[in-house]
């Protein structure tokens, strides 16, 4: 049954999210406060299938559900109850679906935020962002599956990553980290639909800016936890002795 209502729940993501990308584009080509309307809802309507995806693999994971595909890669009976909460984000398949969650809030804050605002290019926007959460809704329904059904689950997982395990950064940093990555899917639809529209001047600036200094204030923070973390790590070293590919996130 789980399997299944997490599987439904992400095909109906994609299904409004695509809906409400192409209502958005054609609402930005031909202005209507009925397909604004509608655009709005879809966007909604997307957030809340991603929260409600991200509660039933949550489910899954507390009540141990081995017969989830996603469960069975990353959950464990021996582990704590705080590792099998935030092991929705400690393996690849679990991590989009957190990135749709996150991508799902923020553009239900900045639709509703931005509702009354700049009707000229919010629906183009809009449908950026929606085509954004269509992108990754068909990830999770096609190639990563985390919601795949196990026909002869085992009694037991074998539980996360034990580096994942060993301190309390791994509750702070990856949601830090997805706040800042997700968070540029805003600022990027405003860009997209004021190059659309040809409207590059301060209404423009504005929404842009407030939009992108939330997501860089995270990402300063998830670089920051990530670097802290890397002493606490055998092997990692610290984090000047990290990977190349760390160190150069500390460049911007």
């Amino acid at each position: 049954m789980i399997p299944l209502l997490g599987r439904t729940a992400i095909l109906l993501a994609l299904l409004v999210a695509s809906a409400g990308s192409l209502v958005g584009f054609a609402t930005g080509a031909r202005p209507s406060i009925l397909g604004w309307a509608w655009t709005r809802r879809l966007a909604y309507a997307f957030a809340g299938l991603m929260a409600l995806a991200n509660l039933i693999m949550e489910y899954a994971l507390l009540t141990h559900d081995f017969s989830v595909s996603y469960v069975a890669h990353v959950g464990s009976r021996s582990v704590p109850t705080w590792v099998s909460i935030v092991s929705l984000w400690s393996s690849l398949e679990g991590s989009i679906l957190f990135w749709g969650l996150v991508m799902g809030a923020y553009i239900a804050v900045a639709t509703w935020q931005n509702r009354t605002k700049y009707p000229e290019y919010m629906p183009y926007a809009a449908g950026v962002w929606l085509a954004c959460g269509a992108f990754f809704s068909f990830l999770l329904a096609g190639p990563a599956q985390p919601f795949a059904t196990v026909l002869n689950p085992a009694l037991d997982g074998p539980g996360p990553n034990a580096l994942l395990q060993n301190h309390y950064l791994m509750v702070i940093h990856p949601p830090c980290l997805y706040s800042g990555y997700v968070g540029m899917t805003i600022p990027f639809g405003l860009a997209c639909a004021a190059l659309l529209t040809g409207r590059l001047g301060n209404d423009f600036i504005r929404p842009l800016r407030n939009f992108l200094l939330v997501p860089w204030i995270f990402l300063t923070m998830a670089i920051v936890l990530g670097g802290w973390w890397a002493y606490e790590v055998l092997g990692w070293g610290g984090y000047w002795a990290w990977d190349p590919v760390e160190n150069a996130s500390f460049l911007p």
